[in-house]
């Protein structure tokens, strides 16, 4: 008999093979793009599940398992960092992110700093139009509808988009103004 979750029960979870690792390696890279060490999260993260409920079993040996099942996938093509991080460069640029919060978000993703700098360089990174693309979608500075708004806004504007990761240079000139530094915030 199953217990029943709504019952307030939950259900074992069931026993981790070599087997069942690559099936939830497999389930997860077919819904997600995936780099090698958040896959390597998602594979360990249901090992500590069925090790909290099974505290006789060697964690270590299960995350060997893992680490096999990730090289394998990795020879057979099913994860690779540098195609993870090219489509998310590509990505996050089309969204007008910033190169710094780019570097940010694939860092933790596990994804090697320099790697991000060669792929932004090759992409014709132009952080004056990312900073006006972000500006636009977020309807900020010469995109706001009313100009009176524009000068009521404008410091935070300018705090959105430095906390984006533009630099304060490109800011200004987003926003239209000269960069100075009698500017209070």
């Amino acid at each position: 008999m199953s217990l029943s979750t709504a019952q307030g029960h939950q259900k074992k979870p069931k026993k981790i093979t070599k087997v069942r690792l690559k099936n939830i390696g497999l389930y997860y890279l077919e819904r997600y793009e995936s780099s090698v060490q958040k896959l390597r999260d998602v594979l360990r993260r249901r090992i500590d599940k069925y090790a909290f409920a099974n505290p006789e079993i060697d964690k270590q040996s299960l995350y060997a398992l893992a680490d096999e099942v990730i090289a394998e996938f990795e020879t057979l093509g099913y994860v690779s960092d540098s195609r993870f991080a090219a489509l998310k460069v590509r990505d996050y640029l089309s969204a007008g992110k910033s190169a710094r919060y780019i570097k940010t978000k694939l860092k933790l993703q596990g994804i090697d700093e320099a790697a991000v700098d060669s792929l932004i360089q090759q992409s014709d990174y132009d952080p004056f139009e990312a900073a006006k693309l972000f500006a636009k979608k977020k309807h900020i500075g010469p995109y706001r509808t009313s100009s009176d708004l524009k000068q009521q806004n404008f410091k935070k504007d300018m705090a959105t988009l430095l906390r984006a990761g533009f630099d304060y240079n490109i800011v200004c000139d987003v926003l239209k103004i000269e960069p100075s530094s009698d500017i209070e915030f």
